[in-house]
Parts: C-alpha cells; structure tokens; sequence
C-alpha cells in the first residue's frame, strides 16, 4: 500500500519533464500504457517535437501526475450544430486545435485533487500558447467511461460519430481564466 502524502504539506510545481531529474520509473496510474508512455516514450516525443509534456512535482522528483499538448485540427463538420454555431466556428476545411494526448495522476496522489489541477494547467498553458499560435479548441480522446465523465464534469462536449473524443472551445476556457488577456 502507498503511504498517503500530506497534501498541506505539498508544495506543487509543474515543470517541463526531464529525464534526468524526474523518477519516470516510480510513476504508476491505473492505466500501464500512460506508465509506459511516461517511461518509454515521452522523452522520444518532446526530442521529436511531437508533445510536449509537463510534470506536476512536490519535490522535484516524485511525479504527481503529468499531461501531454500537441497541435490539432477538428473537421468544423465534425462539430455539434448547434455548438458550431453558437461559436460561430468559421467554415473552414480544418480549425486548429490543441490535443490533450495524455493526462495522468499517480496511484500515490489519489484524493488529492491532483486530476483537476493537471487539467486546469493543461487548460490555462492551452490558452496562453493559443495567443501565440491559435486554437479554437482544446481535444481530449477519453480513456473510458470514468475519464468521459471527468473531462464532462468541466464543460467538455462529446465530438458526435468519434467514441470518447471530446473538446472544450477556447472561448470556454477563456472564461475560466479572465486574468489572460484575450
């Protein structure tokens, strides 16, 4: 059994991941493919450029939990038609999005809120870099049934036609960040 740590006395911090520093093999969620992503495939991803992926730590090495962002696109038609249009999504072939690829919180840190912390990071980094390079959207392809309810507990709509996958419009997101400037 793990030892639970003492969330007052937990200091968080998210930081880019890193090899080095960061004890990947000590990670261990519910699910063994996002275990092995984080062990065997992250550092791949972020030398290719293909996520970048961020840590959430208390120490600088034990890793609460961690998520992944990439570059996305939705088929407009893709969308719900009543969203699409109360979002006046422009009618364009692709809209850019952000990918939530991954996200997961370590067995040890369970109660603790880590899971909404990673997303609210994911959210708000999500936002920030839209400003930079737009996004209209933030998509998630939930694992099962569990993580469909978490990721619906904080706005997200399911994609019709595509099992799990869903998005939260950054207009969404924006509200729950006013302090970033549009």
């Amino acid at each position: 059994m793990f030892s639970q740590p003492n969330p007052q006395k937990l200091r968080f911090q998210f930081e880019p991941l890193d090899k080095k520093k960061h004890d990947r093999a000590a990670f261990s969620c519910e699910h063994e493919p996002l275990n092995r992503y984080l062990r065997e495939q992250a550092s791949q991803d972020i030398k290719k450029r293909v996520a970048a992926v961020y840590v959430l730590t208390a120490d600088g090495k034990t890793i609460a939990g961690y998520f992944t962002l990439s570059q996305y696109a939705i088929d407009p038609g893709d969308l719900p038609t009543e969203v699409a249009k109360k979002l006046r999504a422009p009618k364009y072939e692709r809209l850019p999005a952000t990918l939530l690829g991954r996200l997961a919180r370590s067995q040890e840190f369970r109660g603790m809120g880590v899971g909404g912390m990673l997303l609210a990071e994911a959210l708000r980094r999500s936002l920030v870099h839209s400003q930079l390079i737009a996004s209209f959207a933030v998509v998630v392809d939930a694992k099962d049934d569990t993580a469909v309810a978490f990721y619906r507990s904080y706005g997200f709509i399911g994609l019709p036609g595509h099992a799990n996958r869903m998005f939260l419009p950054m207009q969404s997101i924006q509200q729950l960040f006013p302090e970033i400037a549009p």
